[in-house]
């Protein structure tokens, strides 16, 4: 946890995209007017349309991936960046326009009492609904981890997330790229590592475009998937990493 002022942080937005041409600039703008003090990396996760092109142009530093490796991936290439150029934090924001830019400062001030904040869309704010399989899944999820982390939690797979020094150097380590990874597999890292997690209320809005990444058929195996991820999380270890703050 950290005491800097939201002011004085050095912020990160990490914005993995792939094949996100119809709303990337839009979401850099939306960003840039919200957060004018924060700097912003596109993780290009092996377009094969404009993404990279729109986003340098829309004024955004820009990483491309290759191949495309999931937002785990992409999000690891973001947090090893910031680490190496001393970040105090990293957001995550989607590039198809459903995480409000305007909810920023809220997570950001989160970070005063914890070491990482999730953005619930089921916390009491929005109209934000799930259905079938899906909200099954999470809603069993977030049974688990708030037991787990001690504290309740309503929505553990929100891509919507700051995280402070402590998860950046835990995070720049290692960061699962599997399916589910970069949010079932990297709590259950945080929670082993002692870090601090809470959740705040914010809006989610709909895509502003592009494909959506769950079709009604990967929703019917989602609660079977989540429930596996889950389970190799727990059981798996890794390598120890010291997320003890440098001071």
């Amino acid at each position: 946890m950290s005491s800097t002022s939201v002011t004085s942080r050095r912020v990160l937005i990490v914005m993995p995209a792939l094949n996100e041409s119809a709303s990337v600039a839009s979401v850099i703008d939306q960003v840039k007017r919200a957060l004018p003090t924060g700097d912003l990396l596109v993780v290009d996760d092996g377009s094969v349309d404009d993404t990279a092109k729109l986003a340098r142009a829309a004024g955004a530093e820009v990483a491309r991936l290759a191949v495309n490796l999931g937002v785990g991936g992409a999000m690891r290439t973001g947090f090893r960046y910031a680490a190496a150029r001393g970040y105090d934090v990293v957001v995550q924001v989607d590039a198809d326009g459903q995480h409000d830019p305007d909810e920023l400062d809220a997570l950001l001030r989160g970070l005063d009492d914890a070491d990482i904040v999730i953005g619930s869309r089921f916390a009491g704010k929005g109209s934000y609904k799930a259905s079938g399989p899906r909200k099954y899944a999470m809603v069993a999820l977030s049974l688990v981890f708030s037991r787990l982390a001690k504290t309740k939690l309503t929505d553990v797979t929100s891509g919507f997330k700051a995280m402070g020094p402590r998860a950046i150097k835990l995070f720049a380590g290692y960061y699962p790229a599997e399916y589910l990874g970069d949010t079932v597999e990297s709590l259950v890292m945080a929670i082993r590592a002692k870090l601090t997690i809470r959740e705040i209320p914010v809006v989610m809005r709909e895509r502003a475009g592009g494909t959506p990444s769950h079709s009604p058929l990967k929703s019917a195996v989602y609660l079977s998937r989540a429930g596996l991820a889950l389970l190799l999380a727990l059981v798996r270890r890794r390598p120890a990493v010291d997320s003890s703050d440098s001071a």
